[in-house]
Formats: structure tokens, C-alpha cells, sequence
């Protein structure tokens, strides 16, 4: 749900006819210069879209949210836990912390006290991990098995519960009857035990021993209860037997239907049981799931769930599938999903808008969602989703009528949509007076501020935009209005430096866009191509200019301006951006050389390298499995199997893999896999040597500069670990030879530990002079310098990248040992506002504690806690603190 929800006025006049080949012709030099193209077409191309409305859960003050769901999943029943963890879900989701919302789907997996909510957290985790489906397949092929993926045998989940089947006993005096009846169906006749049907049902019992005319009666005639002579001998059966034997569906249904009828509950709950198993395909349960709801056959209507659920998404391109799921009454909800509504159609909503937020389907299911919410936390989630839809979908009254129900359950964030709502009726003023009155009455947010400056014009718009980047820096919109600003002014520099500012920390698709937009613009098509081969990297589908245009198709004209580069030429760029430690450069390489008969497994291979520095994950591992698909050899396979695996967190795994790639062929990428999984994940000292040992035996195989580079560095830094600061010294000295230029990081730590701090502040210096992307230098240089420099060096870390934490920590510290309290909590509270992190959350919890603040303390525990519940240094802490809570 990336690019969810565009805003209306982004979808007028200037892109509705955007055509790629009058910006670039096919000729070269036919385009005119940037200071003489039309005002109106430098708008249709560097036009910044308003910010999306996010239909997700956005607290005020995600960490008391988070603290307080962890106090309730203290104490709560087993039955709360999993919608607790939903709850959990949807605030990290609302943060974009993907790792955390995954752990909370699969906490809520773990912690699901029915089948029915193992069945829609199993599914929701398999199509969250949708693409990942060969990390299962090698996780089974090393003998472990991702369990949430398997499908549950719902049969044996669901117990029999028939305790109420057991008929009353009558005073009636039974001696005149015979033991059998012979019941009549058509012309056919079906003779049973008497006491043993009446033993079926309370209605037999009193039919054939009570106060009722049949009980007098050998011949009864069931023709007019819809049931067959071959369903009548199977019940007769039944009754005998307690089992049934092998019976075609068909006749299971009707004997089905006949048992509801006459509450045969134990021959209900074996036909039902008996169906269920029979549950193996989506056609199979689209046939049966109105038999389940209909007869109240829990069973069924579970398996049923189930298939749908495991297909997800295609399922829902079923319309008999969401017809069944989209109509089902409040009677007929806890047959199919028993206390997990609000849970499936949570799952069912998102996954419907993922596919088309303005779908029919999405609004059923969110209109289910709404009818299925009882707490206040889930009407508002619901209240907010369906009021983003409404408005997309030009429902506008309606929208208004949900996002007002959304604020006033609590969810101020639904304030965005009442604002929208009031700028298309014209009330602009109206809608910035009401973003003032939140920012006036709850603690500041960057997103208040943003919103805001869509209502108002020249420096007021301006001015907020620099207070929503202040509170949040990870805000994309600020960044692209100011630099579409400063274009149409032609402050190319000022421009382009402001895109380059957010894409220093934040590979967004939006805003490389909008700077390839930049580039063409400026008739930099070398610029342009970088930036277009990059997107198609992250993203190889994406859409420029709304949707409009393929990216691939952008990419294909530039390329008619830009010099085609030979192979040679590819792996000279390759190696200088590599070298300059320009990551979206060196993306761009690789993509134009996967076009080329090189050997792609290993161009993917790096390709992974580069997107994991980048932080992103999971472009990174789609490389990675490419990376497997197009491997040249089983050995070289098998590394990069080893790399999915470790990875993923399997590192056993993964050096079972490396181990197997040596000994069909010592390579390079086997030894140097087996070396990193060893040192990451032994905690043995004297496993060191054999990392040196592996690391040199890579060194002695073949490989090009760059990857040797990387293993001198790593070689480098055991010998730092080891003490051995020479040999570490040597390591960084050749490895700065052949231009690996983060060697220079481990150089400086070297000479610090020679207690040479002047050496090692040069060492970075050089390091940032020659690196594209320098944020971690300043930080790493920051650590040998005086106090006023290492000041000034971290204020530069967080101009670079405000995501990086180490800066906020560091200057809290200086001001809690300067007894500025109260400034070094707000410091940290900066850098929370935007990041869940661990590290932040538990030095204010330390500090609130250090002032004698409990609550604030506990609260701050608690959330980190959310993030990792196993943190030993957290849990004492909120152990010491929660003892002293008043």
C-alpha cells in the first residue's frame, strides 16, 4: 500500500496527457534547453502530488499505545492475547516498521487460543512473506519446516462438542413396541433399530418412544423430509456404528441437512467432520462454505476459511470467493470465523486494497470490518480504513460521517481527511484553522504541520514544511514541494540538493522520480538514466507520472541520449562507484550489465549487497533469489542459498551450505560465507583463527577487486579483535590499494588503538572526502575527535541521515551530565517521534528514571519491550522500575 492514496488535486489537468516522446526525442539534441521550456510543461513534469492519506493506525503516542498493550498482555486471559497482538500489528504498520509488524503477526500466530484465529494469522503471515516462498522450500529441504504455512487439520483442531445430543428418558411403557421401524421413503423401504435412531436426536426420541402417534407405529414415512433411502441406510448405519464409512459428498450433504433438521448433533458433527476433510481445493470450498454457514457446520465452514485464506491474493479474483466472504450475516460470522472477525476481515481488507482500493470488494469487506468491531481501538482502525476508501471512491458524505467517527474514538490522525474534506468544499480556512487546533492541543507531529501547509500559501507553506521536516525528517513531501519550488524558480542547485538530502537516508521511489524528472528537465540524461535504472531496480513495474507511464519505457528513450558502454566499460563504472561508496550509482551499473551476456547470478549477487547497505531488505532478497535462479554452477548455487538462509536468520543452515559449495569447489564466495556466518554467529574466541583461516583460503581463490577488498577488511578487522593491530594494519593498507575505500574506517581504528587519535581523525577525514554517502564516517569520526568537533561532526550525522540514532544518544548524554534533564529527554523524545528504536527507548526510560519519573519510566520499558521482549538489560530494567510504581 506504498502509493495508496493519491490526493484529487493531483489528478488534474497537467498529467492527464503527459507523452514521454515530447520531452524526449528519439534524435538527439531535439529537446529544448530548460530556460526555454513552457511554464506549463516544467509543471506537468516536476508536479509534487499532495501527501497520501495513510489508511493506517496512527496514534498520537505510539509509545504509551505500545506500552499499554504490553501492560494488557501481562495480564490479559489467553483469549485477548492474539487480538492484542493484532492491535500491536497495526500501530507498527503505521510506523513502516516491517520486521516488527511480522513479529507481531507471528506472535499473534503463537498466541491464538482458536483455530480460527491460527487460521487468519497463519495467512496472513504466508501472504505477507508472499516472493519468499523458495526460503520455505530450502528450510525444508535442511529439515525445518515454517509451521504457520502448513495448513492446520482442522478436524482434529476443533473438538466435538455433541454433550447436548443425549435424549431425555419418557415413562412410557415401550412393551407393545417392536424392536425395529421400517421407514418408508418413496417406494422403498429402510429398516432401523428402533432405540438406536431415537438414541440419534431428542426429536427420535420423543418421535419414536414419546407421547406421538409414531411411537406406536412400525411403519413411518419420512418421504416428505428430503432425505433418500441411501441417506436413510447410511444414518441407519450410523446409529449402529457410530462412524461413517466411505460416502460420496453428494450424500454427506444430504444426510447433513436431514441431521440439522432433527438435531442429530453427533451425526451433524461426523457429516461435518467428514466434509471438512474432504475440503482440498478453492472449487471444493466455494461448493461447500454455503452448506457449512447454512447448517451451522463449524468444521466445514473452517477448512473452507481456510483454503480461501491460504490463496490469498488470487482468491479474491474468485467473485463467488468474496461474494461468500463479503456477504455473510452477524448469525453466520461466528459459524465460519468463530471470534475472529475482526481479525479476518482486518486481513481480507488490506489484501483487497492492496489490489484496488476503490474496488467494490474493498469497501464490503471494510463495511464487514466496521459491523465486526467491538472494541474502540478496532472501530476506529475500521472508521478511518473505510473513510479513506469513501473518499477515494468520491463517496464524500459518508467519508466525512467515518473520519469524524475515527476522531472521536481517539484517532486524530483521521483529522487529515475531515482537513481534505473541507478543501474540496472550499473551505480551506476551515481546514487550517482545525490542523492548528490539534497542533495546539496534542504533542507535536510532523505530519500536523505537513497537513497544514496544503491550506496555506508562500512563507506560512514554507514555514510549516521546515517544522514538519524538524519533527519528522522521514516525510517525503516536504522535501519534494520545496525542491519543485526552488526548479520552477531555476535554483537548479538549491533543487537538487533537497532531493539529494532525503535520498541520502531514504531510497524512496517517489523522490527518485521526482529528481530523474530533475534530470531530464536539465537535459542530464546520464543523471536520468541512473536514477530510472534504479527505480526499475527496486521496484520493476513501477509507474512514473501517477501510473501513467512504464518506467521501463522512460528508460528505453533516454537511453537513446546517453553512450552505450561496453562490458569492460560496465565493470570500470562499477568498480569507481563502488569505490566511492555511491550505492544508487553502482545500482544503476548493475542493472544496464544484467543486459549483457555477463554471468547474472553474480551481478545479482551484488546487486543484493548493494540494496541490504541501502536498507532495503526486501528488494534485497528478491536479488538474492535471483541471484540462485541464475547461478552458472551448483556450487556457486549453493552460496548464494547459504546467503538466503543466513539471512533469514538460519545460520546453521547457511554454513551447511557453504560447507557443501567447498566441497564440490573452493571458491571464493563459499569461503568468505562460511567466514562471515562463523564470526557472526560463534561465540567462541577462539573461532577467530579459523575465520582468518577461512578468510585467507578466499583470498587465495579467484575473485575480482572489489570482493577482495571486502575480505582483506573483514580479514582486517579479526586481527583488530585479536589485538593483532599489524597484521590488521597490512589487512586495510592492501585492501586501500585496490581502492576499497571503507578500509579506511578500519585503518583509523587501528591508530586509535595505537592511541594515535590525530592518525585516525585524518584516516576518516579522507574517508569522507572520497565517499558519496558519508553519514557513517562523520559518525565513526566522531569518536576522535575533542567534545566541540565530535559536536559538530554528529549535528552533521543527523543533517545527513536523521535516522541514525548514535548522534540523539550522544548529545542526551553530554546534557544529562551537564544536569540538563529535562533538554536530554526531549532530545531522545526528538528522534522517538519518528523511530520505534530500542536503544532510545530504553536510555529515557533510564533518564525518567534517573529524575524519579516511575510512569514515564515504565511506559518507556514497556514499549521497548514491544520492540524486543527479550532484551535482558530492558527487562531488569522495568523489573527495578515496575517495583518502585506507586
Amino acid at each position: 500500500m506504498r502509493a495508496f492514496f493519491p490526493s484529487e488535486a493531483c489528478k488534474e489537468t497537467h498529467l492527464n496527457a503527459i507523452n514521454p516522446q515530447s520531452w524526449l526525442q528519439v534524435e538527439r539534441g531535439k529537446l529544448s534547453k530548460f530556460s526555454a521550456q513552457s511554464p506549463s510543461s516544467i509543471e506537468s513534469l516536476i508536479k509534487v502530488s499532495e501527501p497520501q492519506i495513510l489508511p493506517f493506525f496512527k496514534p498520537a503516542n505510539y509509545v504509551e499505545v505500545l506500552a499499554q498493550i504490553h501492560e494488557e498482555l501481562e495480564s490479559c486471559h489467553p483469549s485477548e492475547r492474539a487480538d492484542l497482538y493484532l492491535l500491536q500489528f497495526q500501530v507498527f504498520k503505521g510506523l513502516g516498521e516491517v520486521k516488527l509488524m511480522r513479529r507481531s503477526l507471528y506472535s499473534g500466530w503463537l498466541k491464538a487460543s482458536t483455530v480460527h484465529e491460527k487460521i487468519v494469522f497463519g495467512a496472513w503471515l504466508k501472504y505477507e512473506k508472499q516472493g519468499e516462498e523458495v526460503i520455505s522450500d530450502l528450510l525444508s529441504s535442511c529439515g525445518k519446516c515454517t509451521r504457520e504455512y502448513v495448513a492446520l487439520d482442522i478436524t482434529s483442531e476443533l473438538p466435538a462438542d455433541v454433550s447436548s445430543s443425549s435424549p431425555v428418558d419418557t415413562m412410557m411403557n415401550l412393551n407393545h413396541v417392536s424392536r425395529n421401524v421400517c421407514f418408508h421413503i418413496g417406494n422403498e423401504k429402510v429398516v432401523c433399530d428402533r432405540q438406536k435412531i431415537a438414541g440419534l436426536s431428542a426429536p427420535f426420541h420423543a418421535m419414536l418412544n414419546g407421547c406421538f402417534a409414531e411411537s406406536r407405529f412400525e411403519d413411518i414415512d419420512l418421504s416428505q423430509n428430503c432425505i433418500s433411502p441411501l441417506g436413510m441406510r447410511m444414518i441407519s448405519d450410523f446409529s449402529l456404528t457410530g462412524s461413517l464409512n466411505e460416502v460420496p459428498p453428494n450424500l454427506l450433504l444430504e444426510v447433513l441437512v436431514f441431521a440439522n433438521k432433527f438435531c442429530c448433533e453427533r451425526l451433524k458433527d461426523a457429516c461435518d467432520r467428514k466434509l471438512a476433510s474432504l475440503v482440498s481445493s478453492g472449487q471444493d470450498a466455494v461448493e461447500l462454505m454455503e452448506y457449512a454457514l447454512e447448517e451451522n457446520s463449524p468444521v466445514l465452514a473452517a477448512s473452507c476459511l481456510q483454503v480461501f485464506l491460504h490463496e490469498l491474493p488470487d482468491s479474491l479474483h474468485d467473485n463467488q470467493v468474496v461474494e461468500l466472504l463479503s456477504n455473510v450475516n452477524r448469525e453466520h460470522r461466528p459459524i465460519m470465523v468463530g471470534r475472529a472477525s475482526f481479525s479476518l476481515y482486518c486481513l481480507l481488507s488490506e489484501v483487497s486494497m492492496n489490489l484496488d482500493p476503490t474496488s467494490d470488494k474493498a469497501t464490503t469487506f471494510l463495511e464487514q470490518l466496521v459491523d465486526s468491531a467491538e472494541t474502540s481501538w478496532q472501530k476506529l482502525i475500521a472508521y478511518h480504513q473505510l473513510g479513506c476508501v469513501r473518499l477515494l471512491r468520491k463517496e464524500y458524505g459518508e467519508a466525512e460521517r467515518l473520519f469524524e467517527a475515527a476522531v472521536n474514538a481517539g484517532h486524530v490522525y483521521s483529522v487529515v481527511g475531515l482537513a481534505r474534506l473541507g478543501h474540496i468544499k472550499g473551505q480551506d480556512l476551515w481546514s487550517y484553522e482545525k490542523l492548528s487546533s490539534i497542533i495546539s492541543s496534542y504533542t507535536q507531529l510532523g505530519w500536523m504541520y505537513q497537513e497544514r501547509s496544503l491550506y496555506c500559501e508562500g512563507d506560512k507553506r514554507w514555514e510549516d514544511l521546515e517544522k514538519a521536516t524538524d519533527l519528522d525528517p522521514t516525510l517525503t513531501y516536504p522535501y519534494m514541494y520545496r525542491a519543485a519550488s526552488l526548479m520552477r524558480k531555476q535554483n537548479v542547485v538549491g533543487a537538487l540538493a533537497e532531493m539529494n538530502r532525503i535520498l541520502g537516508f531514504k531510497l524512496a521511489l517517489e523522490c527518485l522520480e521526482l529528481r530523474f524528472c530533475f534530470y531530464l528537465a536539465l537535459e542530464d540524461y546520464k543523471s536520468a538514466i541512473c536514477d530510472v535504472q534504479a527505480i526499475l531496480t527496486l521496484s520493476p513495474n513501477y509507474r512514473l507520472f501517477e501510473g501513467r507511464v512504464p518506467a521501463s519505457q522512460l528508460r528505453t528513450l533516454v537511453r537513446e541520449h546517453v553512450t552505450n558502454w561496453t562490458t569492460a566499460d560496465c565493470w570500470l563504472q562499477l568498480y569507481d562507484r563502488w569505490s566511492s561508496v555511491d550505492d544508487i550509482g553502482s545500482l544503476s551499473v548493475i542493472y544496464q550489465m544484467l543486459e549483457s551476456d555477463a554471468e547474472k547470478g553474480v551481478l545479482y549477487f551484488r546487486q543484493s549487497l548493494l540494496l541490504l547497505r541501502l536498507n532495503c531488505p526486501e528488494a534485497a532478497m528478491r536479488s538474492l533469489q535471483l541471484a540462485r535462479q541464475h547461478a552458472s554452477s551448483e556450487h556457486e548455487r549453493l552460496v548464494y542459498e547459504g546467503w538466503i538462509l543466513y539471512d533469514t536468520g538460519n545460520c546453521d543452515e547457511g554454513l551447511r551450505k557453504a560447507e557443501k559449495s567447498i566441497s564440490l569447489k573452493r571458491s571464493f564466495e563459499a569461503f568468505f560465507l562460511k567466514a562471515y556466518a562463523l564470526a557472526d554467529s560463534s561465540q567462541d574466541p577462539s573461532c577467530s583463527s579459523t575465520v582468518v583461516s577461512l578468510l585467507e583460503d578466499a583470498l587465495k581463490c579467484p575473485s575480482d577487486r572489489l570482493r577482495k577488498g571486502q575480505a582483506l577488511n573483514n580479514l582486517g578487522s579479526v586481527y583488530v579483535d585479536c589485538g593483532k593491530l599489524d597484521l590488521a594494519a597490512d589487512c586495510y593498507i592492501n585492501a586501500l590499494t585496490i581502492r576499497h575505500t571503507r578500509a579506511h574506517q578500519g585503518l583509523a581504528r587501528v591508530h586509535f588503538l595505537r592511541n594515535n587519535r590525530t592518525a585516525a581523525f585524518e584516516e576518516m577525514t579522507r574517508l569522507i572526502e572520497k565517499a558519496r554517502n558519508s553519514a557513517s564516517a562523520y559518525e565513526k569520526r566522531s569518536e576522535y575527535c575533542e567534545r566541540e568537533l565530535t559536536k559538530a561532526d554528529l549535528e552533521m550525522v543527523t543533517r545527513l541521515d536523521p535516522l541514525r540514532v548514535y548522534p540523539y544518544r550522544y548529545r542526551a548524554a553530554v546534557l544529562m551530565d551537564n544536569h540538563k534533564e529535562k533538554e536530554a529527554i526531549a532530545e531522545l523524545s526528538r528522534a522517538i517521534a519518528f523511530k520505534a528504536d530500542l536503544h532510545l527507548l530504553h536510555l529515557r526510560a533510564a533518564f525518567h528514571e534517573h529524575v524519579g519519573d516511575v510512569l514515564g519510566a515504565l511506559q518507556d520499558c514497556r514499549a521497548a519491550l514491544s520492540v524486543d521482549p527479550n532484551h535482558q538489560e530492558i527487562l531488569e530494567l522495568h523489573s527495578r522500575v515496575n517495583s518502585q510504581e506507586p
